[in-house]
């Protein structure tokens, strides 16, 4: 890759589109197995710079300062409780501020590069609800005053429990030779409350703090003594790892690891890369190599070594599974995958160090030593509760809080709009960023920005949605797909709600129904196929289409296997569906009438306020 040019698929942009779509996608994935997204190096610098100034730099200086230590002296910190509690509400500010997951480039954010808070502090802006109409005073669709002064609220909590001081206790003066305290309980339950509230009324700034892992971790500061509170992080971090293992079993993980590795900056070596595909360029199914780097070093690890540190009261054998866990952790940060989650990443891998190294078992921190026999039991069965709920019925829980993280087995969507369709998204629904191609057109030109567009369509073809959602599309479009705008969901969704880090249930009916709400699509024009999770327990995943004027307009499911024995470009045409339901023509007839009155009312509102205006003007002296 170049550091300011990259490496651009090698195809004519100028007629690009003039192409079958099938083609297009096998282009850009052939590319992606040698190039991965192609991104300039500057970017990573940027990332880089980004990780070691603001998150590591500030982060700890921050963290050290307000509790009298010295971030010089690692030795004096490394291990010193309020530090790390420090170091996790540093990291929920910024996954708030929308500065550290799904930031930039690698997340869909060209220009501007942040999303966040840019959207949350302007009134107006979408919000999604997780239960619109279910939960009282949450229903809605639009940002209200209430919602920007909620936010706000979260953001000074955060600052003010990170530069505070923390109050001495002795439990943390026998552990700690510095005893810095603890952060103050009272500062921590009004984030806990916001988050929560916030959380009712907007589902997205909710998973953007990673409030699935961390607010159980501010539950425990604020309300566990202090031998209870290390050992149910340590319940916490293992809880999350083993998720994330148990998640990888199956057919989807394989399929994670070679794009991934395609997409790596620092690994120049096309023959490693083209290795984890099975014949490169006619077969790009994963490759035995593949499978074994997936579920070796990817499954195995994060199920086992995890439960070794929670258990082992052995010195080296605790030491090792450490080293692995960290290791782990910063080789994910180095392959820079989209979405860049490297914050978490390099909290995960000071954690380990912090939580197995800093208390180890053997000291008095091991799951025997908590002050009740019930309490590891109860806290063990809260967390699992939402892995094992979204794990039987994907539905209904977010992959986040399922802990289903880089398991490749993830709701997603492809849309696609009729020729001039997508141009209504910029023109009735305010927001700090316009879509994705357009903030492309700042550094592309336009034929430029189109391939980029399918570079994102390639990422998503190189794993198993990739294969049913091209399905659909094909199935429904027919041969208009070749004139259609197909687009990624995950970053469209970027555009529209400042934040997705691969959650296909940000972009489901509801973000559709507000979209429909603004821009009144005509029948034909918007299409969607969403699928949602593969269940433990099945092998079939549930798909909808939609047609964002009619609604659902097909239910049904496919079988895995099926997705993931296909090339990214189906050369063997759609895989099969099994169709449950569809829309009858009485059915169609109807939304198409209830489409045309709302048209009709919204041209009558456009004419209404333009007649308004002109009077307006006209009285102007």
């Amino acid at each position: 890759m170049g550091f300011i040019t990259g490496n651009p698929p090698e195809v004519d942009a100028a007629t690009f589109l003039e192409r079958p779509f099938l083609d297009r996608v096998r282009a850009t994935s052939t590319h992606w197995v040698d190039y991965g997204f192609g991104t300039p190096k500057m970017v990573h610098t940027i990332y880089i710079l980004k990780l070691l100034v603001l998150y590591i730099g500030a982060g700890l200086t921050i963290a050290t300062f307000t509790s009298s230590q010295n971030v010089f002296d690692i030795g004096t910190w490394w291990n010193e409780p309020i530090v790390y509690q420090k170091l996790i509400l540093w990291t929920v500010l910024l996954e708030s501020i929308g500065i550290a997951g799904s930031w930039g480039p690698l997340a869909g954010h060209f220009k501007p590069m942040t999303g966040g808070v840019l959207y949350w502090l302007r009134p107006g802006t979408i919000r999604l609800p997780p239960w619109p109409g279910k939960v009282p005073l949450t229903s809605g669709d639009t940002r209200t005053v209430f919602d920007v002064v909620l936010y706000a609220a979260l953001l000074v909590n955060l600052v003010l429990a990170l530069t505070l001081p923390g109050v001495h206790t002795w439990p943390v003066a026998a552990a700690s030779a510095n005893n810095a305290g603890l952060v103050v309980p009272s500062l921590l339950f009004p984030i806990i409350a916001l988050l929560i509230i916030i959380g009712l009324r907007d589902k997205v700034i909710f998973l953007a703090a990673r409030s699935e892992q961390y607010l159980p971790a501010i539950l425990f500061f604020a309300a566990l003594s202090f031998v209870d509170m290390i050992v149910a992080l340590k319940l916490l971090i293992v809880v999350v790892w083993v998720g994330a293992g148990v998640s990888k079993i199956g057919h989807h993980f394989s399929m994670v690891v070679p794009p991934m590795i395609s997409n790596t900056p620092w690994m120049p070596s096309k023959a490693i890369k083209r290795a984890l595909y099975r014949n490169y360029p006619n077969d790009l199914r994963p490759s035995i190599v593949a499978g074994g780097v997936a579920h070796m070093l990817g499954t195995l690890v994060t199920v086992v070594t995890p439960l070794v540190l929670l258990f082992s009261t052995n010195h080296t054998l605790t030491l090792a599974a450490v080293v692995l866990m960290v290791a782990f952790h910063l080789f994910i940060v180095s392959t820079f995958p989209l979405a860049v989650p490297l914050q978490w990443n390099l909290l995960f891998a000071f954690a380990t160090i912090f939580l197995f190294a800093g208390f180890p078992a053997w000291d008095g921190y091991g799951v025997t030593d908590m002050s009740s026999m019930w309490l590891p039991a109860g806290i063990v069965a809260a967390l699992v509760f939402f892995p094992i709920l979204g794990n039987l019925r994907p539905d209904l829980v977010s992959f986040l809080p399922s802990m289903r993280l880089y398991s490749g087995n993830w709701a997603s969507a492809t849309w696609a709009f009729a020729p001039g369709a997508e141009e209504k998204l910029d023109l009735f629904i305010p927001r700090p960023a316009p879509l994705t191609r357009t903030q492309l057109l700042a550094t592309h030109t336009p034929e430029e920005a189109d391939v980029v567009m399918h570079q994102l369509l390639s990422f998503r073809s190189m794993h198993s949605q990739g294969r049913a959602l091209f399905s659909l599309m094909m199935r429904h479009l027919g041969e208009d797909i070749d004139i259609y705008s197909v687009r990624e969901a995950e970053f469209s969704c970027n555009s529209l709600v400042a934040f997705n880090f691969g959650d296909g249930h940000f972009h489901n009916e509801h973000l559709i129904t507000a979209i429909q709400r603004r821009c009144n699509f005509a029948p034909g024009e918007f299409i969607i196929a969403q699928i949602e999770s593969q269940p433990l327990h099945k092998g079939v995943q549930e798909y909808k289409m939609i047609d964002a004027a009619l609604g659902v307009i097909e239910r049904g499911t496919y079988r895995v296997a099926d997705a993931v024995a296909e090339q990214p470009w189906l050369p063997n045409g759609p895989i099969p569906f099994d169709v449950l339901w569809t829309l009858d023509s009485d059915g169609v007839e109807a939304k198409i009438r209830e489409a045309m009155m709302r048209e009709a009312m919204m041209r009558e509102t456009m004419m209404r306020e333009t007649d308004m205006a002109e009077t307006y003007l006209v009285a102007q002296p």
